[in-house]
């Protein structure tokens, strides 16, 4: 059956076609053939002028198009003739009829885009030279590959005041060729309001329309999608030109999600951080977080190893007097006297490193900081600790149940494919927790732990709702199930899904139950069977201790032996550190080609964009030289050869780009009904509940000053909503 494409209302008050659907519409029974330029092609009914062109090769230049945006026949700049009409038509906004020929290089065409071309030049400034979109202007592009060489405009150009709407994005209105991609942006894919348009004609500006910042946790994505140089990164100004920086592919670190970016660097200093296009994962955006805490990366670095000294101080040492204290003290208390700790952002093959060093040394105490019930099938079952449905399955799901999760804060892209979902398929969404501000409206059950008995016991009016849906998702937070009673609540949560599996009749391998996860190493450290949460390690006091980039606070000196030897080994002097009576430098994600799965299971790999600094070494090879000094040798000395220990223990860690899906939800739920299922009566509350929270959750982001100012801006933002200055 043909989807009709969705017609909604924007701030123009003008009925427009979301062009997503078009994409995305079953293949109709009857093709319509046209013609662009002479040659035939067959395209479905609804199919634009546009898409028509792209699908025979021939790009046609536009401002205000974007795939992912709602049409809004702006710019014009995409006017073609079509053959017998009268008059050019916007190719972006003209659904094709059977038999057209479209001429997208005639003289009438021509003639069109020059024009248009240049009424949007009479009022641009001439500021390339001094552009930071200069060399990624599409606006440079297009007037020389289709403007004039001369204007017939005499009058002075008109000028904008520039808008304040934050410390991430700058703004120069007066380059702004009203394309509406930030407008369109702003209201579908981010969810805010923030942006919109005032006055008519020449007077028509965009902005905030009362000075605000744009209080959004994708906002820097604006940026990419402005084709001048309106919109630019306040971070980045004035620092570098796109052509003198090296780009390396890699992965984002700072939440689960994986994001695909790409590192800008010159002089081994990151200039920038871009998205990368992956349809799967993030699409073509990004979170702030991932874009601008890169200048954390070389504020409060580790470059040289440290060791105390008799006065209780770190110094400075050589690697060989640190590596040599580090040895003897492993030497010195083999067996469960070792412990280790992997935080947040630590790769697969530093974990794999690790674990194989403490087992050498008999030793299996290897935790890690997020906590993670073990109570019925634990960890043993994938499926358990997932989010089986994975990132873009949100986009097929009918039915969304949200468990003490706020993901818009903890998985921002997860966030944007759940509200793509409820604007274009009409997804229905249920919380149980704190109510919290998600972009997009919900069935809000309550924040108390009662409403999940309810529900898995089949008590509760909601109920119908999930055996009704054809495609059910249930996501739980890690953060619920790190409460006292995480193990009722996985339980509780896991027999939702199973009920909901069954009612549905789903039989083509949908997967219900989800977990979201906050960090990026968890999913890789529970693959290599490292035991979540560190109570084993209170409860049986060790005489050495190794933290592996552990900044979460979650253990203290407190919680230890007084003569309890702490090694450190990560790339920011954080709350680690400062505990830690040998500290080693490591690498941080954009000095080292490492392994990290994300929250569905994709195994990816981050590239070596620039030098670590000083002394700092990659972690697993520091690793591999502390297991020769301790007289057990690791049995690798490559990357390769290390990725080849990691397919013996988890072949999944080096299938890369690939999913390995899991299965047993029937059985985990068996085993799950011998769980305690007593919950307390403390309400499900997210941890991130602002997007204040959302800025500053690992030791990157922490360092950053970008971060700091947005902190403050938000912070002083909220004085000023509930103290206004009254005259």
């Amino acid at each position: 059956m043909l989807r009709l494409p969705a017609v909604k209302r924007t701030l123009f008050g003008v009925a427009q076609t979301s062009c997503s659907n078009v994409r995305t519409a079953a293949t109709a029974p009857n093709l319509v053939e046209v013609f662009v330029d002479g040659k035939p092609v067959m395209v479905e009914p609804g199919t634009t002028v546009l898409q028509a062109c792209e699908k025979v090769g021939v790009q046609i230049p536009r401002f205000c198009y974007h795939e992912r945006l709602s049409v809004a026949g702006n710019c014009r700049m995409c006017l073609v003739e079509i053959e017998k009409s009268p008059k050019p038509v916007a190719a972006c906004a003209m659904p094709v009829m059977k038999g057209w020929n479209i001429l997208t290089d005639s003289e009438k065409t021509r003639k069109a885009r020059e024009g248009v071309m240049e009424f949007l030049l009479a009022n641009h400034p001439l500021d390339c030279p001094i552009c930071d979109q200069g060399g990624e202007c599409d606006l440079q592009d297009q007037s020389m590959m289709f403007g004039s060489d001369r204007s017939r405009f005499t009058e002075g150009k008109r000028a904008v005041e520039d808008k304040n709407i934050g410390p991430l994005i700058k703004t120069i209105m007066t380059r702004c060729i009203q394309c509406t991609r930030c407008v369109r942006f702003a209201h579908e894919i981010a969810g805010v309001e923030d942006l919109g348009t005032t006055g008519r004609g020449n007077a028509l500006e965009i902005g905030t329309y009362v000075e605000k910042m744009f209080m959004s946790e994708l906002s820097g994505n604006v940026i990419d999608i402005c084709p001048v140089g309106a919109l630019t990164s306040k971070p980045y100004a004035f620092t570098s030109r796109p052509w003198e920086t090296r780009k390396t592919e890699s992965i984002d670190v700072l939440d689960a999600v994986g994001s695909n970016i790409v590192v800008s660097t010159r002089g081994g200093e990151v200039m920038r951080i871009l998205p990368r296009l992956h349809e799967d994962v993030n699409e073509e955006w990004i979170s702030d977080k991932t874009r601008f805490a890169y200048d954390g990366l070389k504020r409060q670095r580790l470059t040289q190893p440290m060791v105390k000294d008799a006065t209780g101080q770190l110094v400075a040492a050589s690697w060989e007097d640190a590596l040599t204290q580090v040895a003897g003290a492993l030497q010195g208390s083999e067996g469960n006297g070792i412990a280790a700790i992997a935080g947040g952002l630590v790769d697969a093959e530093s974990l794999i490193a690790l674990k194989d060093v403490l087992n050498r040394l008999n030793s299996e105490n290897l935790c890690t900081e997020e906590v993670f019930p073990m109570a019925g099938a634990g960890t043993d079952l994938r499926s358990n600790y997932l989010l089986n449905t994975g990132i873009s399955g949100m986009e097929e799901a009918d039915l969304l149940l949200l468990v003490g999760t706020n993901p818009r804060y903890e998985a921002p892209l997860l966030n944007a494919r759940i509200r793509k979902s409820w604007l274009h398929n009409e997804l229905q969404v249920a919380l149980v927790g704190r109510e919290v501000d998600l972009s997009y409206s919900y069935n809000h059950l309550g924040d108390s732990t009662q409403v999940l008995q309810d529900i898995a016991a089949g008590k509760h009016s909601f109920c119908q709702a999930l055996s009704q849906a054809k495609r059910p998702v249930v996501v739980v937070g890690s953060a619920a199930l790190q409460r006292e009673d995480g193990a009722a609540i996985h339980a509780a949560v896991s027999t939702i899904a199973h009920n909901a599996r069954v009612s549905s009749g789903v039989d083509d391998g949908w997967k219900v139950l989800n977990v979201l996860h906050r960090v990026a190493s968890q999913v890789a450290a529970l693959d290599l069977g490292y035991k979540p949460g560190v109570e084993a390690i209170r409860k049986n006091p060790t005489k050495v201790l190794y933290l592996l980039g552990a900044d979460a606070g979650c253990i203290n000196k407190q919680d230890l032996s007084e003569d309890c030897f702490i090694i450190y080994q990560g790339h920011h002097g954080d709350v680690g550190a400062q505990m830690a009576d040998v500290v080693l430098p490591g690498a941080a994600y954009t000095e080292k080609c490492s392994t990290y799965v994300n929250m569905e299971g994709r195994a990816q790999q981050t590239h070596v964009a620039v030098t670590p600094p000083g002394m700092a070494r990659e972690d697993w090879k520091i690793l591999r030289a502390i297991s020769e000094l301790a007289g057990v040798t690791l049995p690798y000395d490559t990357i390769d050869e290390i990725r080849e220990r990691l397919a013996q223990v988890s072949p999944n860690l080096v299938r890369y780009d690939d999913v390995e899906e899991a299965n047993y939800f029937k059985q985990a739920n068996e085993l799950a009904k011998g769980v305690n299922q007593t919950l307390l009566s403390d309400p499900l509350v997210p941890p991130q509940l602002t997007v204040r929270d959302f800025y500053m959750t690992d030791p990157i982001s922490r360092a950053s000053q970008t971060m700091a100012k947005c902190v403050k801006a938000v912070t002083e933002g909220a004085q000023a909503v509930e103290e206004p200055n009254i005259c």
